[in-house]
């Protein structure tokens, strides 16, 4: 399941695990806020006492959207214009 929220300058996207009855714990939701420039993965850490965040820059995530269809190996995406 998850939720989309649109702010006055961010879109923040909220993944909540739903595991399978037997299946084991449930982990912390996953909170992603979308910038302009940049989006920005929080969860809170598994001992429950902070939150921990990754920020990832538009190039990243490209990468990122780019790498989980490619086979292993080593790539470098040329930037257009």
């Amino acid at each position: 399941m998850f939720t989309i929220e649109h702010d006055f300058d961010a879109t923040v996207i909220t993944l909540i695990d739903e595991a399978d009855p037997g299946t084991g714990p449930l982990n912390e939701d996953v909170v992603i806020l979308s910038f302009d420039d940049r989006v920005i993965l929080e969860q809170m850490s598994a001992d429950g006492d902070e939150v921990v965040r990754v920020t990832l820059t538009m190039h990243q995530l490209t990468e990122l959207r780019l790498a989980l269809n490619l086979p292993e190996g080593n790539y470098r995406i040329e930037k257009q214009g």
